[in-house]
């Protein structure tokens, strides 16, 4: 099926190392698979120039700063460093942030602490949240509430979690990205998930260089990828696929609404 509308994957780490030898080949494939915007989420500090400076180089790229759960507690940043990086061009979201209590063991109140300071940037610079949850649904959503996320709103990234988190997720105002996960064979209950959230609320993404959709799992992961991703929702939510895309891709800018401003 060839897609004429536009698409956006909302979520990539085209900085990753992954793509050091053909990252331009890497874009190019995405722009003839009719991806017009994609947006860069750091996850260290050390990439926020990296994706500051691909960001710049190209029309349609966005780029997020911020810290993900799982790196060292020692990567926080003061906040006013954060807020410096978020306020570079073309830095349209806070993240990626969250809680992550799968891939990290022990006490794990410096995640909640280094999340809590990122809600606190989002909101002081108005550059919604793009959050990270994996084994820390309940403490996520408390922390959404109780930081204030609702004042800036943002989205849940590679959602997985159930159609309660979902919906209050949405409640927050938060939009669900969806990925190449929901595209797998053992995915029916997020499939299920999928089916019920409101089309105005729907991003879709690659989280390249991981999670390729099938038919492309097992390869590493690439925004024109995100192509796979669309045309499995329209499939399963019964709809025109030209019509989700598109949904999605007015949904993005409404999500991050700096990129609209600096398109």
């Amino acid at each position: 099926m060839v897609l004429q509308a536009a698409l956006v994957d909302s979520h990539c780490h085209l900085d990753f190392d992954d793509f050091a030898e053909d990252r331009e080949a890497v874009l190019a494939r995405a722009r003839a698979a009719g991806v017009e915007h994609l947006l860069i989420a750091a996850v260290t500090p050390s990439h926020w120039s990296r994706v500051q400076a691909l960001a710049a180089e190209q029309a349609g790229i966005w780029a997020a700063a911020g810290v993900h759960p799982n790196e060292d507690p020692a990567s926080t940043p003061e906040l006013e460093v954060l807020l410096d990086a978020l306020a570079a061009p073309k830095v349209v979201a806070t993240g990626e942030t969250g809680l992550d209590y799968f891939r990290s063991e022990g006490d794990l109140s410096w995640q909640r602490r280094r999340f809590a300071l990122h809600i606190a940037a989002a909101r002081q610079s108005r550059k919604p949240l793009i959050v990270h949850t994996r084994a820390a649904a309940a403490d996520t959503l408390e922390l959404l509430r109780s930081e204030g996320a609702r004042d800036v709103g943002g989205v849940i990234h590679c959602f997985t979690e159930d159609w309660d988190f979902a919906r209050a997720a949405m409640d927050l105002g938060f939009y669900i990205s969806l990925s190449g996960i929901v595209t797998f064979k053992k995915s029916t209950e997020l499939q299920e998930v999928a089916k019920k959230i409101p089309a105005d609320r729907l991003l879709i993404e690659t989280d390249a260089p991981y999670l390729a959709p099938v038919p492309q799992r097992g390869r590493r992961n690439e925004p024109a990828y995100v192509v796979h991703v669309a045309e499995f929702l329209a499939q399963l939510r019964r709809e025109d696929p030209q019509a989700l895309v598109a949904q999605t891709y007015t949904n993005f800018f409404r999500c991050f609404p700096a990129a609209g401003v600096a398109a």
